[in-house]
């Protein structure tokens, strides 16, 4: 299977800064979209920003302007640049990725894949 594995979270006061990464390894693959969803303490997951492998971008209103979207296809990881925090940034962010699975040349399939999600804790 396709595994992605978040890292950069952390604590931060608000108004600061953090980088998190996402990195896809596995068999065989191509990845087509990818992007960054949150999950804040007592509320539903929503997705905070979303990329095509073109470099097409898309945010959620409450972070657009403050968070950047990127990504490294040669080493299949993406990242969130997120600049003047907000306590209610605060959430879990986990990193979504839809593509193919290659690893059977004459059957490939489509998959989608989730992190185990990183902490972000932005304190007033």
């Amino acid at each position: 299977q396709v595994r992605l594995v978040e890292s950069g979270g952390g604590l931060v006061r608000a108004g600061g800064s953090l980088r998190l990464s996402c990195a896809a390894s596995g068999s065989r693959f191509r990845i087509n979209d990818m992007g960054w969803y949150r999950q804040p303490p007592g509320k539903q997951r929503e997705l905070v920003a979303g990329i095509t492998s073109g470099g097409t971008t898309n945010y959620a209103h409450s972070v657009k302007g403050r968070f950047t979207i990127s990504r490294d296809n040669g080493k299949n990881t993406v990242f969130l640049q997120m600049e003047s925090l907000k306590p209610e940034d605060t959430a879990v962010y986990y990193c979504n990725a839809e593509g193919v699975d290659l690893m059977r040349w004459d059957q490939p399939s489509p998959f989608e894949s989730w992190g185990q999600g990183t902490q972000v804790t932005v304190s007033s």
